[in-house]
């Protein structure tokens, strides 16, 4: 066994060694082109080069050509070499974990892409390059979870690649929009584009069918489809072997020690775990090496090794604290504390349970302190860039006023009077409305709060401090949802959905699974439409407390979008008392309370049509079955919006 074990790695010794001497040989070839070119361009586009060719084997080199290459186009004013050096830059940043820098570099190349195309540049590298900056970008959203984002512009990248028919590329979008599909949770729409991108991958041949597989086998595993994913997970491991993607063979390897950990074979997950970590190390890939030894951590603590697991927890806890992950500070945190409690040190315990409370709360001010800041800086640009607009048009007006003559001045000064005037009477009853609909909601916003807040006290005096700290975790992820689109008019249906999610499951834990609930959304519902924030939660909240509560069974809700003549529409039923016994038993109750819900939401449907010309109705009614009520129907006609 011992003499097989050698001759494997001697065989991946020699692969290894072969692979790094081909790039070396590459690298190598390109420095000695280097020191006899004289034309500056073509210095830039080596380093681009040798900056591409090191990004996976050695990061520092890969920053410094790419550096190199930002240096000297910058001096000569070479917008495409500078574009691709800010490219390979977020590369590396990303490799790195360090999303804020790559952001900006993938921005960067973005900007200038679309300023050499705007000028009427047929090249179709600079589209490639467009499509590059767009699906890099989507990349970075991905990891941040602003998953809208990361779609917008991966579709943008989509569009491009398809446009100059980019097989390659197209496929790598596909398998990124699954990725995000993935995050969201919606499972089968992610198999759907992972598919997709592999059926391109079988077909052009491209090295990139093991992330893919990879992608594909953790859908099946989240399906408890164990058998399915380890099929998967070996396909993907015998392509890693033929290719050099170092950074996606370490992912593939947590992977697998997932699914033997779930198999509980303790030994081949550590095993897995240990090789995701050497690959982490290797790539420098401080992120990726963390949550490896977590893993390690965890594992370990499972099977009551805890001074094992308290070596790997600490470490993933420093990589953590260095490269600044506080979701990862998070977790690392929590473990070590479980593992001193389980050593009867309950000093060092609460100390790290005290930590692993402030890293949770300062995630929660972080992604709250972000969205605040990104809503200011986003108005900001749009006041900044409506002021130049304006002032490019009244330059324009002036020249044209001169150039006419003194025989037109007076009538184009009356015209462009009127003009003036129609458009300030226009815009300001269009703010007018859209103010008295943010009023609207400023309203619906306290209501939904005093609500939320009212049936945790209730919790909390029925079901303890343990079940509180639950209840209250859930409602502080509702309101970080509630917080983010707080200021616009719409917000993503799917967000909507997981606000309602996140709701329901609060008022489940509240009256002790009193009530079971469905959310649907039909496939003609498309990922960028809209709706107005906290318009179904108070028909779902009286549902439940004036239809399912007062119930002695076991109550349901269903929730449903869908699209039907022309039309949003969400349906919200219940098999609760029905309204005429719950307005029976309002009026013989001797409390005071008076809901605004519904005639707050009636009243922004009436500003909604007045603003968009389009019709917003409501339909409540009671549901029978042979004369005997068995529940409530309310049913939102909606316009059709997208959010740009």
């Amino acid at each position: 066994m011992k003499t097989i074990l050698k001759i494997a790695v001697f065989l991946f010794c020699i692969v290894h060694s072969t692979k790094t001497y081909s790039q070396n040989k590459a690298t190598d070839s390109l420095k000695r082109v280097i020191r006899v070119t004289k034309i500056d361009t073509a210095k830039v586009n080596i380093y681009n080069h040798l900056a591409f060719e090191f990004k996976e084997s050695a990061i520092d080199s890969s920053f410094y050509y790419a550096k190199k290459a930002e240096g000297l186009a910058q001096k000569i004013q070479y917008k495409d070499g500078l574009a691709a050096a800010a490219i390979n830059q977020g590369n590396v940043n990303i490799i790195l974990g360090n999303y804020s820098p790559a952001k900006k570099a993938f921005t960067k190349a973005q900007l200038i892409y679309q300023k050499l195309i705007d000028e009427g540049s047929g090249n179709k590298s600079y589209k490639n390059g467009l499509a590059r900056s767009y699906a890099s970008l989507g990349v970075i959203f991905s990891q941040e979870s602003n998953y809208y984002a990361a779609l917008e512009n991966y579709e943008k990248a989509l569009k491009i690649y398809q446009e100059i028919d980019q097989k390659n590329s197209v496929s790598k979008v596909c398998n990124n929009i699954g990725v995000v599909y993935k995050s969201q949770g919606n499972k089968d729409k992610a198999l759907e584009y992972f598919k997709k991108a592999l059926k391109i991958q079988a077909q052009t041949g491209e090295q990139t069918v093991p992330v893919t597989l990879t992608n594909i086998g953790v859908i099946y595993f989240e399906q408890n489809k164990s058998a399915a994913a380890f099929q998967y997970y070996k396909k993907a491991e015998a392509h890693f072997k033929t290719v050099h993607n170092v950074r996606g063979y370490a992912l593939l390897n947590n992977y697998l020690g997932d699914y033997y950990k779930k198999q509980k074979d303790s030994s081949k997950a550590a095993n897995y775990y240990n090789h995701a970590l050497e690959m982490y190390e290797s790539l420098q890939n401080k992120f990726g090496a963390s949550l490896a030894l977590y893993n390690l951590g965890q594992l370990y603590a499972e099977q009551k090794k805890y001074d094992q697991a308290m070596a790997y927890a600490s470490k993933s806890l420093a990589y953590a604290k260095e490269i600044g992950v506080l979701d990862q500070t998070f977790h690392s945190e929590k473990l070590i504390s479980d593992l001193y409690s389980e050593l009867n040190q309950a000093v060092q315990s609460l100390e790290h349970y005290k930590n692993y409370i402030v890293a949770r709360d300062s995630i929660t001010n972080e992604e709250n302190n972000k969205k605040f800041v990104q809503v200011e800086m986003d108005y900001q640009y749009k006041k900044r860039e409506a002021l130049l607009v304006e002032q490019a048009k009244r330059q324009t007006q002036f020249t044209i006023f001169t150039v006419l003559g003194a025989i037109l001045l007076i009538g184009l000064i009356f015209l462009f009077y009127n003009r003036q005037q129609v458009k300030r009477r226009l815009t300001l009853q269009k703010e007018v409305a859209e103010y008295e609909q943010k009023a609207l909601h400023l309203q619906m916003n306290p209501h939904f709060v005093f609500n939320c807040l009212g049936s945790i006290s209730s919790f909390i005096v029925q079901n303890g401090t343990d079940s509180a700290l639950k209840y209250l975790s859930k409602f502080s992820k509702l309101m970080r949802l509630t917080l983010e689109y707080s200021k616009g008019s719409l917000i993503p249906i799917d967000k909507e959905i997981e606000s309602l999610q996140n709701y329901l499951e609060l008022e489940q834990l509240r009256f002790h699974n009193k009530f079971d609930f469905s959310i649907q959304s039909s496939e003609k519902v498309e990922f960028n439409m809209g709706i107005p924030p906290l318009l179904i939660q108070p028909f779902v909240e009286n549902a439940i407390l004036h239809g399912l509560v007062p119930k002695e069974s076991k109550g349901k809700i269903e929730v449903v979008f869908d699209i039907h003549n022309g039309q949003l529409v969400c349906t919200i039923t219940d098999n609760g008392i029905g309204l005429s016994k719950s307005k029976q038993m309002k009026e013989n109750s001797m409390q005071a309370h008076k809901s605004m819900a519904l005639e707050i939401t009636k009243k922004r449907l009436e500003i909604m049509e007045a603003t968009i010309s389009k019709s917003a109705q409501i339909e409540i009614k009671e549901l029978t079955t042979n004369n005997e009520i068995n529940g409530t129907q309310v049913k939102l006609l909606l316009p059709i919006q997208y959010i740009s």
